[in-house]
């Protein structure tokens, strides 16, 4: 009796394990079913956005990052300071609009990278408890262009680069000028302005000078899936000083994890020696000219 009661537990768990496993099968095979059309029709509709994105009219979009850590110690010993409070709160946002036609384009950018931090020692009475600027960017670009060809245009550019936080407009650098605009990719721009003045206001005229020269710019902005991107490099060469000249290079990468929210990162590098003669406060031709960078890391969001 035992033996045969063994024996059908063990032809109903072995029926049962069969069943289970054909039934698995059965439904891995209707997913991958499934997905094959879902990949299919998300394949048309990314070829009917290729093609409205094509359209003539007006491209926008905007994406940030925001980072930032807060933290505060009572009576941590073991640190230098067991009584503080600190922390560091970093922002950037791009945005861009852009009137794509067939015989003209308007291409308007905006970026900015903003950073505070504070380090207050509660324990010393004359140590500031504010948030304290970092980094201070902004910029703000216009470019129209005549199209001669499939690639080339007829360009005017106007270039404005500022802080906003401290000293805003001192330094302030604006510069203006006309030349042409090659785009041999899509997402790709290229401008080469060889009649271009730039524009400086600043207070101290011992460092700040503006000048006749050439300006260069290269941008490169693409979406792909859950990846935003966007490069920019921008010079001015000055005919009057090599000392006048400048470059600032940046890059925003960011990922969406969950609908608009993801990971960003930023960073810069910049060489501008008429700043680092103010900063020094040391005439033009004394500066030394160290290469500046930043960057950002943390939570983005997608506008």
């Amino acid at each position: 009796m035992n033996k045969k009661l063994i024996f059908s537990l063990f032809m109903l768990l072995a029926v049962t394990t069969i069943a289970f496993a054909q039934t698995k099968e059965e439904l891995q095979a209707e997913k991958a079913e499934k997905q094959a059309e879902a990949d299919k029709f998300q394949g048309e509709a990314n070829a009917l956005q290729a093609k409205i994105d094509a359209l003539p009219g007006w491209r926008k979009g905007a994406f940030g990052t925001i980072g930032g850590s807060l933290s505060n110690f009572n009576d941590w010993y073991s640190q230098g300071a067991p009584n503080n409070s600190s922390g560091n709160i970093g922002i950037t946002f791009n945005a861009f609009a852009n009137k794509i036609e067939e015989k003209y384009f308007w291409r308007n950018s905006l970026t900015t990278n903003l950073g505070w931090v504070k380090l207050d020692n509660k324990d010393d009475a004359t140590d500031s408890e504010d948030f304290n600027a970092t980094t201070d960017v902004f910029n703000i670009s216009s470019l129209y262009g005549r199209n001669i060809s499939k690639t080339w245009a007829i360009s005017g550019l106007a270039e404005y680069r500022t802080t906003i936080i401290d000293n805003f407009n001192d330094p302030g650098f604006l510069d203006v000028g006309v030349g042409a605009t090659w785009t041999p990719i899509e997402n790709l721009i290229v401008v080469i302005h060889p009649l271009n003045y730039n524009f400086v206001f600043a207070d101290n005229d011992a460092a700040f000078e503006s000048s006749a020269g050439a300006k260069i710019v290269a941008d490169y902005t693409r979406q792909i899936g859950a990846i935003n991107f966007k490069s920019n490099f921008s010079t001015f060469q000055s005919y009057e000083d090599s000392d006048l000249s400048n470059f600032t290079w940046t890059n925003s990468f960011s990922y969406t994890l969950w609908k608009m929210i993801g990971v960003g990162f930023d960073f810069a590098l910049r060489s501008n020696k008429q700043e680092a003669a103010n900063a020094q406060l040391v005439p033009l031709k004394d500066a030394d000219n160290k290469l500046q960078s930043y960057y950002t890391v943390g939570l983005s969001y997608k506008f």
